[in-house]
């Protein structure tokens, strides 16, 4: 596994720098061509009768995200490598997509992982240029995703909790995605600050998450402010910031991704920003 998780050696290195940007601070996309845009598609099960639970949906499509980044086919020479590693270093990106029926059926031999927790379905594939996306996704529809909140029972001790910004609004397919980034930053910096044990027990696990949207004084609580390699250190708190692609505004903190007792005992490697 440890083999495997340098693959989010860029994540590491980045992390400060990306809370440290303005709330006003934009992605530059100027220099893109839409069809070299790379990134991680994500499939979420979505029957018409039965829908799946939103807190189970969420907390799939995290454990997703970050099983095919650590897949045995990522170690240096797998053939997942270059292209988990080309993505991770460039701009992370992830889009979900909804199936149901027989487009669910289609999408389980593309490259990829399948979660299911509880009511809840999602796979994850191998990151790929948009123009090259094969047609058992593109004919998946990335609107209509949208689940009723649901209540889930407190956080179950033991497991990363990943908390929702209290203050803003996302559709379950933006939080799909934004919890995947959650679930990689922690995969990350347990490498990059050597907890390669806690790596490996979690992975042998299955990468379970907590998926919680907190009350807006413990979100404050939790929150890195300007200090996110000490929030790591002395808190095992890791920050999601968005770059503004869609739905929200940009530098906006989607999660907050806790680590279970705190990181304290690792070996500190994270060094402060400046």
């Amino acid at each position: 596994m440890t083999d495997a998780a340098s693959v989010l050696e860029p994540l590491t290195a980045r992390y400060t720098s990306w809370l440290e940007l303005s709330d006003e601070s934009t992605a530059d996309t100027s220099d893109e061509d839409p069809d070299d845009v790379v990134l991680m598609p994500m499939v979420l099960r979505i029957e018409r009768n039965e829908p799946p639970a939103r807190t189970d949906l969420l907390q799939a499509a995290a454990s997703a995200a970050i099983a095919v980044c650590l897949d045995e086919r990522c170690r240096p020479g797998g053939e997942w490598r270059d292209a988990v590693g080309t993505w991770a270093a460039g701009r992370i990106r992830k889009v979900a997509r909804r199936a149901r029926g027989s487009h669910w059926s289609a999408v389980q031999s593309l490259p990829g992982h399948t979660i299911t927790v509880g009511t809840a379905q999602v796979r994850a594939f191998l990151p790929m240029r948009l123009s090259e996306m094969p047609k058992e996704l593109t004919r998946l529809q990335i609107s209509g995703s949208e689940l009723e909140p649901d209540e889930p029972e407190s956080a179950v001790d033991g497991v990363p909790v990943l908390w929702l910004n209290p203050d803003i609004e996302m559709s379950a397919g933006k939080s799909a995605a934004q919890v995947g980034h959650a679930s990689m930053i922690l995969a990350a910096l347990l490498y990059g600050t050597g907890a390669h044990g806690e790596l490996d027990r979690w992975a042998a696990d299955g990468f379970p998450c907590a998926v919680r949207t907190p009350d807006g004084a413990s979100w404050r609580a939790l929150h890195p402010g300007t200090e996110p390699a000490a929030a790591w250190r002395e808190r095992g708190v890791a920050a999601v910031r968005d770059a503004g692609f869609t739905e929200i505004d940009p530098g906006t903190v989607t999660v907050l991704a806790q680590w279970p007792g705190g990181v304290g005992q690792f070996r500190e490697k994270l060094t402060d920003a400046g």
